[in-house]
Parts: C-alpha cells; structure tokens; sequence
C-alpha cells in the first residue's frame, strides 16, 4: 500500500509539473496585467486609432476646406484613389520622400551621429563638451529658429552663399541637398545620444580581445561593435526616419515645398491639397499614404532589429 502512495504522489507530482511547464509555454491572460494596461489602451483608442480611423473615413469622401462641402461632404468611394494614380505630382512626391529619408536620415544622420558618438567615447574630455555642447543645442533648437537660420546662410547673401562666389543661391540651386543638411544638423544630436548608449553598451572585454589577437581598430569597429550595436543603430535609424517625416516645419519654411516642387514631400504635398488647394479628402488620402508608410518602415525596422547572437568568429573575423 506504500508503494501505491509512492506512486500516485509521484504520478501527481509529474503531473502538476507538466501543466506548470505547459503553462509556461504557453501562458494565459493574466486579468490584474490586462486591468492596468486598460488605461493605455484606451488612451492609444482615443487618441491615435480614432483619429487615425476617422481621416481614412475622410479619404473617401468629398470634403473641403471651404464651400458647399465643407459641411455638407459624403461618400465618393474610390474616387480620390483613382485621382492619387494618376497624380503625377504625388508619385514625384512620393520620391522625394524616399530620397529625403534615405540621405537625410538612414544615411546622414546615423553616420553623422556615429562619428559624433565615437568621438565623444575616444576625445579629450575638453572636446568632448564643447562639441557635445554644441550639436545637442542644434538638436534642441526648434524647428522654426533652426529653419530660418539654415535660410538665412543659405539664401543670397547668407554665409554660404559668400563662401560659394557672394552671388549664387545655394538654396534655389541645390534645395533638396540643403534642406538634407538642414535636418542631418538639426537631428544628429539626438541620433548621437542613442548610438553612445549603445557604445556603452559593447563589452569592453571584447574589444581588448580583439587587440589582443592584433586585430586593427578600424575591423574591431566593423566586425565586433557594429554586430553587437545592431539593435540600437536599427532603433535609431527607425527613430530619425519618424523624426524626418514628420519634421514638417524645417522643409515649409525653407523653401515651402520649391523650388520648382523640388522638396514637396509628401507631409509638404499633403498639406499644400488640404489647405492651399481646399482638397481636405485629398489631402486626407495623402495623409493616409503617410500614415502607412510610417507604419511598413516600422514593421520592417522592428524585424531587422531582432538581434542575432554573438558568432564566436567574431574575434576570427576582426583578425583576418
């Protein structure tokens, strides 16, 4: 009789621990976290996935900024999709969007902030503030005091302009390249903050290891810190691209979308149809893009950030 007690507690007690494994693996709602999550949730609600709903709502439909249909608007269904394919200036638009964010803030702003964070790591501490100093001011400047000073040296007359002849107009020439500047030096202050802490980050074991086996600095930096720097350089590049989008101040001062519709990006071109031109349902559509847009990048920057672990050829490939 022992023995069959012996067993049915050791059947009860394999038993309670395959469900407490099973629950593990695949755990319930927990109620108490669902309750205090409740407020953010209704919050995101309210604030993002309503209006967010209510201007695809808007897309589709005749509204305007004045006139009969500023207050007496309805459903015109695909009618504002058909127009968005056959915009040429949209698809141009659309581009420039493209060609903003991949100089402007995959490109320039990471790279930029990289080197700035590499310095702060490796400089005298003198330099390390004056220069911190500096572009984390230009960071913090808003944007409309930033965009009126990169006007101001960079229309005719401005410092550029005497740097390049006393006649020319930098901003008329080359507008896209300057508004890119603009806001490569208006955002590396923060693309720098964030690359640092990820600097930090980097096991310091493994870089002595690495010199250790004679592995030149500049393949250390590419094969071990860049590896492990992964998730924060693809946070940091999904943070700068949002922040370039949406940075709709910098572009409309400078050059209000010219010349020549040479920088209307789409935040640019979706404001020009909705309050220029009246088109609040078109404007609203391009809205819409935008917003998916945004989202695309996201999704796929949130994927690549999912790190990879460590190789142990890391320190073979730094030597080799």
């Amino acid at each position: 009789m022992t023995s069959g007690l012996a067993i049915a507690a050791k059947t009860g007690s394999d038993g309670r621990m395959r469900r407490r494994a099973k629950q593990q693996e695949h755990p319930g709602v927990d109620a108490t976290g669902m309750l205090l999550l409740l407020p953010a949730i209704l919050l995101l609600l309210l604030l993002f996935v309503g209006p967010v709903g209510y201007a695809v709502y808007l897309g589709f439909t005749n509204i305007s900024l004045i006139g009969p249909t500023a207050r007496h608007f309805h459903f015109t269904g695909t009618a504002n999709l058909i127009r968005l394919a056959h915009d040429s200036l949209f698809w141009k638009s659309l581009w420039l969007t493209a060609v903003f964010l991949a100089g402007s803030a995959v490109l320039g702003v990471t790279v930029v902030g990289m080197a700035l964070a590499v310095l702060m790591q490796q400089a005298a501490a003198w330099l390390r503030v004056t220069v911190g100093a500096i572009v984390v001011v230009a960071w913090m400047l808003p944007p409309i005091t930033a965009a009126l000073l990169w006007y101001a040296f960079s229309t005719t007359g401005g410092t550029l302009s005497l740097l390049m002849g006393g006649n020319s107009d930098p901003l008329n020439h080359y507008p896209m390249l300057i508004v890119s500047l603009a806001n490569i030096w208006s955002t590396a202050g923060f693309s720098m903050l964030v690359l640092s802490s990820g600097l930090r980050a980097v096991p310091s074991e493994v870089i002595e290891a690495g010199l250790m086996e004679g592995a030149p600095r500049w393949r250390i930096f590419c094969s071990i810190t860049l590896p492990i720097m992964r998730p924060t350089i693809v946070t940091n590049v999904l943070l700068v691209t949002l922040l370039s989008l949406a940075n709709f101040a910098l572009i409309y001062i400078m050059t209000a979308g010219g010349a020549d519709n040479s920088t209307d990006i789409l935040p640019i071109y979706s404001y020009q149809q909705g309050f220029l031109f009246n088109k609040l349902g078109y404007g609203a559509l391009l809205g819409d893009v935008l917003v998916i847009i945004a989202t695309v990048l996201a999704y796929l920057y949130v994927r690549a950030a999912r790190q990879r672990p460590v190789r142990p050829t890391l320190l073979r490939e730094a030597k080799g």
